[in-house]
């Protein structure tokens, strides 16, 4: 998750109600970078960020990637370098790293690599989306699978989901790669959007060498304003093309408030 001042962020979730994990630690480039627990369990690693569609004046934002367990880093680039574009190596080293040491498994020899994009992300939500960073670690050994003992929906991560266009050609990149797709909802209705409730669009999903889950969504149809019944067809606009920002905004009236 990003945040503008990783001090000032250490100190306000320090002050709350989170746990933190380990300390305040830099990571292999010497960034700082700290960990925090939510009520389920869930670890999330805070990370400065220098990407904002808004100035909200908050502490934190949104997703800027993701931390996976891999077996094989170089079997794993085949998906996540090849497939999903992640193809400059920020970092690549291998020992017992401080930052990691307060969380599960943290105090073994691991090899962390970290991934960055060499192409700025495209389509229509890249703007509220922004750039975002993939952090492969390995300890060479099979590790345990996200689903096991677990039912889908019960609190906790299940897979990364990307916003991608063209899902057809996708299909056929990924396959020729050697990842099929698993779930194709294309297939499973007849070629027509799956509905998601105020949403509608086309989803698919493949799989690391390892299993891990990975959800691809071309959106055909997004609520604009709920209350009058608009709505923005997608599929008559060009794929690669970013919503104006006036559109992303009003998506903020579609917020589910808990």
């Amino acid at each position: 998750m990003k945040v503008k001042n990783i001090n000032e962020a250490f100190t306000f979730y320090k002050n709350g109600i989170s746990v933190i994990q380990g300390g305040h630690s830099p990571d292999p480039s010497g960034k700082k970078n700290f960990f925090l627990k939510d009520p389920y369990g869930n670890i999330f690693q805070m990370v400065e960020g220098n990407n904002w569609f808004m100035n909200e004046n908050k502490v934190s934002g949104g997703s800027y990637g993701a931390i996976i367990g891999v077996s094989d880093i170089e079997k794993a680039r085949a998906v996540y370098s090849d497939i999903l574009g992640y193809d400059i190596v920020a970092y690549d080293s291998t020992g017992v790293f401080p930052d990691l040491a307060g969380l599960p498994g943290g105090e073994i020899v691991l090899r962390r690599i970290l991934l960055k994009r060499s192409e700025p992300a495209k389509g229509p939500f890249s703007r509220v989306l922004g750039t975002s960073e993939i952090e492969l670690i390995s300890s060479g050994e099979p590790g345990k699978k996200i689903y096991e003992n677990r039912i889908w929906g019960d609190p906790g991560f299940i897979h990364i989901c990307f916003d991608i266009g063209n899902m057809d050609k996708l299909k056929s990149y990924c396959a020729e790669k050697g990842f099929p797709f698993r779930v194709d909802s294309k297939h499973s209705h007849e070629g027509q959007s799956f509905d998601m409730g105020e949403a509608a669009g086309h989803f698919a999903y493949i799989e690391d060498p390892d299993g891990t889950l990975i959800e691809f969504v071309e959106t055909h149809k997004i609520p604009i304003l709920k209350k009058f019944g608009w709505y923005l067809n997608l599929k008559k606009r060009d794929p690669e093309k970013p919503l104006p920002d006036w559109i992303l905004k009003t998506l903020k009236f579609s917020r589910v408030k808990i």
